[in-house]
């Protein structure tokens, strides 16, 4: 009991000044000694904050009024920033938040691999509103509002945030969470649908609609007939992913471009790709002119997805081999590279946290290697890439932290030296920060 009093949340707001940011994008306070995380808050700002969640070493709140304004901060755009878990940065500018999210990598590097890039790249920056081409949005039933709730989760708890409209996703959907509301709450079982998956190709746009339960012929109905009036492809997962079927059309398809390599990419709407298309564009052109393949090079790209690297790459590389850990992707790979008419790149599966060593595909010689890992990092495939011996690898994160660490291995035991790095807005008004970094020999 003593316990539950001692964590018990303070009813009222408490006062605090902002000392620093995060790594996450949150004003940092210190309140009786105690560092707090404040959402919202920015350094130098006195707040008035209401606490979230308590922790032993440090405690989290969010702003209630802020006191004394930083002169960076503006006003968000979205009336939900704040409650919405779906974006943290939204009240700093598109020029802040990229300087913020190179502040981070740089830190990073230092922190967790003791190195420092010869060279700082100019960073990748695209559309900030409506870039989103991939998202999960959670649905609840409310009989308490009288509504569904479609959007992404409250940044604390597991309450879905009440939104109308959401302005980073498309358009095409982000503004059509109040049909989507309309459309659920009119089933046979609004309360059995947890949530739908955007994915958006350049061809169309695809909504996968989970059902728990069984649909009745009227809600097959009234989804085809959402999806025919909106023009968007309708499918239904009842299961796993391997249930995803399409509701409508019967021939529904997903593809997009590979940058500007002029390859299409066909996936399906639970694949991952890349959720920012324009952004993506971008991170191709730099990967060719960073990893400079030549038609003598053979290139190997680890956890390579459905191709979205390595068919570009073997446009202008004399081979490649890309490596995943998923079956279906690597099916999917290698039908894109018939539907491309490329020949000279190989798929191959593997678990690449095993030992590789022993596989067909690493016996021979490769000239430049590619990664794109997922945010754990790519430490258990250093020492194989070290005993290739390949005189470039380009790197591409979603965790500076997992980078910097991968770096300072591949710097201070592989014989690297770290070239190049800089940051890609993959996800403007979110603290994520994508980068890539490019190591040499």
């Amino acid at each position: 009991m003593s316990r539950l009093r001692r964590n018990r949340l303070p009813r009222e707001p408490v006062s605090a000044h902002i000392q620093s940011l995060s790594h996450q994008g949150r004003g940092i306070a210190r309140v009786n000694g105690k560092t707090v995380f404040v959402d919202a808050a920015l350094p130098g700002e006195d707040v008035s904050f209401r606490y979230r969640k308590r922790h032993r070493r440090y405690d989290e709140g969010s702003v209630e009024t802020v006191e004394v304004r930083s002169p960076r901060r503006i006003e968000p755009r979205c009336p939900q920033f704040g409650a919405c878990g779906g974006c943290s940065i939204q009240h700093l500018s598109s020029d802040d938040q990229i300087q913020f999210k190179q502040e981070v990598l740089l830190d990073q590097f230092r922190q967790f691999g003791d190195v420092q890039p010869e060279e700082i790249l100019p960073p990748l920056r695209a559309e900030i509103w409506g870039y989103r081409r991939k998202a999960r949005l959670a649905v609840k039933h409310v009989p308490a509002k009288g509504r569904v709730l479609v959007g992404f989760r409250e940044k604390y708890g597991s309450y879905v945030a009440d939104m109308r409209e959401c302005h980073v996703l498309d358009p095409r959907v982000g503004f059509l969470l109040g049909d989507l509301s309309t459309l659920i709450g009119g089933l046979s079982k609004p309360h059995r649908i947890p949530q739908i998956e955007v994915a958006i190709g350049d061809n169309a746009v695809a909504l996968v609609f989970r059902n728990l339960e069984p649909w009745t012929p009227g809600d097959r109905d009234a989804l085809t007939s959402f999806g025919m009036q909106h023009k968007l492809h309708i499918y239904e997962q009842p299961g796993n992913e391997s249930t995803v079927a399409p509701i409508w059309p019967d021939d529904a398809s997903l593809q997009y471009m590979a940058g500007d390599s002029g390859l299409t990419i066909e996936f399906l709407p639970t694949d991952f790709i890349q959720v920012n298309a324009r952004l993506n564009t971008l991170m191709l052109a730099r990967t060719m002119e960073l990893l400079d393949p030549q038609p003598t090079d053979r290139v190997l790209d680890l956890f390579c997805g459905l191709g979205n690297f390595s068919l570009p790459l073997a446009r202008r590389a004399g081979h490649v081999v890309g490596v995943e850990g998923s079956k279906p992707l690597v099916e999917r790979a290698r039908r894109n590279a018939r539907r491309n008419d490329i020949t000279n790149a190989e798929f191959q599966m593997a678990d690449l946290a095993d030992d590789v060593s022993g596989l067909p595909w690493l016996q021979q010689p490769f000239d430049k290697v590619l990664l794109d890992p997922p945010r754990s990092g790519a430490a258990e495939v250093l020492p194989m890439l070290a005993e290739l011996g390949a005189k470039r690898v380009l790197y591409v994160s979603c965790n500076p932290a997992t980078l910097a660490r991968d770096a300072g291995a591949l710097v201070h035991r592989f014989g690297y030296g770290l070239r190049k790095a800089g940051v890609m807005d993959m996800f403007p008004h979110t603290a994520h920060v994508e980068s890539i970094a490019l190591f040499e020999r």
